[in-house]
């Protein structure tokens, strides 16, 4: 018997509903927004929605127009808005009990069991979890310190295009300079090398050799300029640096360089983990088993925070106290995440995810061949980019400004990504139908359309 409702009814409907955008209601409430509400707010600048309620791949704002989730709370509702299976659990445990630190609860060790079962590679069944802050930046603070602790150095190694938060450790691994500047110094010994891109070299393999070349220098060249790194962190595949997947060999080209190194492998699958990419991680694609993975966003299941890290479990030399946080035991979080996981799994959602977002690269991959301002469309699973050019080989983030405009004015919510903001982000619930994909494609493919056919 299927865990919870069928993936068809869970949401509002199948298509998107829209009036006027924004409506009075929500631009009473956006106007407030600005008066009272921090000027750091970003996501209503470029989406303005003000939102009432929530279900499966649509939400609806307060004016009653209905639109389709193309961004799921930027990869954090892989099993959809209000998801009841999830919801159920979360409410129980929350009025049992609701904040435990790290007392155990049944919560608690039944998610740290099903992460131990579902963990890539060598890590399942010979891991262990810690749960800190509930942030996914909460979560690298933990990993760099785990990665100090067990090599007796304080070097970090990340890489351009990457993001992996905005607290003081995390932000020194992130490259976006936007999210630096004015906050330095940041911690020393922090070097960032190439991620192998579409334009890093001649071709996939050239660029994934360069990539390792300028990797192995900064641990084995006597003048690499910097300490040895304690560790190396890298996205699985890049989501702020705009939905890049690199070659094959790459990340086993890490792991063989933290080895020969006796440095720790650290994969942040904050952004990809529990089923975006079709598989739980998407280290999976790579079969390459890291030291330890970071997780946050989708864990909490229902979009109760939580950030936590499963790491080899002869890296759990760590004394009672060697990594804290206050709410690193929220219970309703945890009993959510379990429930998420295992509707994943009694509805098939990797497969799921695999074949539908096969079906929305094919669509865009339509479109590119008629739309020069497309020069690459790629991912994994549920987890989509699609990189536009202007006539001259330049970055074109107004482009896809556009056609976020132009979605948002028809009922589909998408967003954008890479180092020049010219990557369309698309990274829907696993939850998201077939029929869905449809109207949300047509819609897409229709702004690509209208954006673009006056320029060529």
């Amino acid at each position: 018997m299927a865990a919870g409702p069928p993936i068809e009814d869970l949401h509002f409907a199948m298509e998107p509903s829209v009036d006027e955008v924004p409506g009075p209601n929500s631009r009473k409430l956006l106007d407030r927004q600005q008066e009272i509400d921090s000027s750091a707010v970003a996501y209503p600048k470029r989406i303005p929605i003000a939102l009432e309620e929530a279900r499966g791949a649509t939400v609806r704002d307060v004016d009653g127009n209905t639109f389709l989730d193309f961004f799921a709370g930027i990869g954090v509702l892989n099993v959809g808005h209000s998801n009841p299976y999830v919801l159920e659990a979360t409410q129980n445990q929350l009025e049992s009990v609701a904040h435990t630190v790290d007392f155990p609860t049944e919560a608690r060790l039944d998610l740290i069991d099903k992460l131990r079962e579902i963990a890539p590679g060598g890590l399942a069944g010979a891991s262990n979890v810690v749960f800190g802050g509930p942030s996914g930046s909460d979560a690298i603070e933990g990993s760099i310190k785990l990665a100090k602790h067990n090599t007796g150095r304080h070097g970090l190694l990340g890489f351009e295009g990457s993001y992996h938060g905005t607290t003081a450790g995390a932000l020194s691994l992130t490259a976006g300079k936007k999210y630096k500047k004015g906050y330095g110094p940041l911690l020393a010994d922090t070097v960032h090398v190439p991620y192998p891109t579409r334009n890093a070299g001649v071709g996939s393999q050239d660029a994934c050799e360069r990539c390792l070349d300028a990797v192995k220098r900064k641990f084995e060249a006597p003048y690499g300029g910097h300490e040895t790194p304690a560790g190396i962190w890298v996205e699985p595949i890049q989501g702020e640096g705009g939905v890049v997947v690199p070659p094959k060999g790459f990340l086993q080209g890490l792991r063989d360089i933290a080895d020969d190194n006796d440095a720790m492998l650290i994969v942040d699958e904050i952004q990809t983990g529990l089923g975006r990419t079709g598989e739980w991680f998407a280290t999976d694609h790579f079969d390459v088993t890291p030291d330890a993975i970071t997780m946050a966003k989708a864990l909490g299941g229902s979009g109760l925070p939580i950030g936590a890290m499963l790491y080899h479990e002869k890296f759990d030399t760590w004394g009672p106290g060697g990594h804290v946080g206050t709410f690193r035991g929220n219970a309703p979080a945890m009993a959510g995440g379990l429930r998420a996981i295992e509707y994943i799994e009694s509805h098939d959602l990797l497969a799921h995810a695999t074949e539908l977002g096969g079906y929305l690269r094919d669509r865009i991959a339509e479109v590119a061949e008629t739309t020069p301002e497309i020069v690459d469309v790629r991912g994994k699973g549920l987890f989509v980019g699609v990189e536009f050019e202007d006539a001259d080989g330049s970055p074109d983030a107004d482009i896809v400004k556009e056609i976020q405009q132009h979605c948002y004015e028809n009922g589909v919510l998408v967003w954008s990504a890479g180092r020049h903001g010219n990557v369309l982000r698309l990274i829907p619930p696993l939850v998201l139908t077939h029929e869905q994909a449809e109207f949300g494609m047509d819609v897409l493919c229709e702004a690509v359309r209208a954006t673009t056919e006056g320029s060529h």
